[in-house]
């Protein structure tokens, strides 16, 4: 007992009460908006307290394990694809994608967790070849880690968890130290695959979204529905918001899914500008603690751990807020911490698990 009692005092517990606040917010969000059903908030807390015990397990596991073990990163890396290709057997179809395992009352969602293992692959790969990194080949073996996964999701299809993943294996690449010709080479690539991509690979409803996006104001009644509803929630919560549970757009079914894609609408709506200045700023303290928490190792593995987690953190806001705000199309993509959905949250605590494993587990 008092060896756990020493750990639990090493542990970061600023860093975890942000986190325990961002739930709770996401927590009263739900709550607000489930109109007499509060099914979906009860779940919640039981993958809030399930996510948060992983973590506190997790900090318990050294991290060096991982960076002496290739053998058992990939394991857990050909897992994860074997959880992701078996979606297309053993999923069912929603809403026209099969992303979930279902278990009686709970959906088992393994996109999330393919997303922390990658990230432990990319800083393992790129911390034994940091002094190789002129070498092209390097990114290419890289990019192919990246594209198995990729592939798999994006043929569900999901295309925000696509986005994702290349989000991160972006920022580990040039935190590793990809030199601008590289770049310059990568960036060609990306432009001829979004260019065919266009024309052969997404689908209608894929290409509709994005023509919503570029002229909303074209089909406000149907793709650019959710959207407008959006902007309406977020402009009518004013500074300081029309109170919790009292948001006309999410009380009256207006604004679509204001529990997961749509829930900084629905914040807003409900605790205006303060309230969203207030969610960045706890999300800002989260990401510099992580950032302290990085910068205090000398050795690129947990450096390149802390950083592909907080690029998953980054690009998730960044996506969510964007899809919210009407700056980028909707792509189905949660706010982190904050939006309704058992694996995601867990698969967050899991990371923020390694993250505490890397602070109490000096190199």
């Amino acid at each position: 007992m008092k060896r756990i009692f020493l750990h639990l005092k090493k542990l970061d517990w600023i860093l975890t009460l942000e986190a325990v606040a961002l739930v709770a917010i996401g927590l009263v969000c739900i709550y607000s908006s489930s109109l007499g059903d509060f099914f979906s908030f009860k779940k919640q807390i039981i993958f809030f307290v399930l996510g948060f015990s992983l973590m506190i397990l997790f900090s318990f596991f050294d991290y060096r394990i991982l960076k002496e073990n290739p053998y058992l990163i990939l394991a857990i890396y050909f897992l994860c694809l074997v959880a992701l290709l078996g979606l297309f057997f053993f999923a069912p179809e929603i809403k026209g994608t099969r992303s979930w395992y279902k278990l009686g009352l709970i959906s088992i969602d393994p996109i999330e967790f393919a997303k922390i293992a990658l990230i432990i692959l990319l800083a393992k790969y790129f911390s034994m070849r940091h002094i190789e990194m002129y070498n092209f080949r390097h990114i290419l073996l890289s990019g192919f880690y990246v594209f198995l996964p990729a592939l798999l999701i994006f043929l569900q299809p999901d295309l925000g968890s696509v986005i994702i993943l290349l989000s991160i294996w972006i920022v580990v690449l040039f935190i590793s130290g990809i030199n601008m010709r590289h770049s310059l080479i990568l960036l060609l690539i990306f432009a001829l695959i979004l260019s065919l991509g266009w024309s052969f690979l997404l689908k209608d409803y894929q290409r509709q979204r994005v023509i919503n996006f570029a002229f909303p104001q074209q089909n406000l009644l149907g793709g650019g529905w959710s959207q407008n509803q959006a902007k309406i929630a977020i402009g009518s919560g004013g500074i300081f918001g029309k109170g919790i549970g009292k948001g006309l757009q999410t009380e009256y079914r207006f604004l679509p899914e204001p529990r997961t894609d749509f829930i900084f609408a629905s914040l807003a709506e409900q605790t205006g500008l303060m309230g969203i200045l207030i969610l960045f700023l706890i999300y800002g303290l989260l990401i510099n603690r992580i950032i302290k928490i990085c910068l205090e190792h000398q050795t690129n593995f947990p450096r390149l751990l802390s950083v592909g987690f907080l690029a998953l953190l980054v690009s998730q806001i960044f996506v969510n807020v964007g899809m919210n705000i009407g700056i980028l199309p909707v792509i189905g993509i949660p706010l982190p911490f904050i939006s309704y959905g058992g694996s995601g949250l867990i698969a967050l605590f899991i990371g923020l698990g390694i993250i505490q494993s890397i602070k109490i587990h000096k190199s």
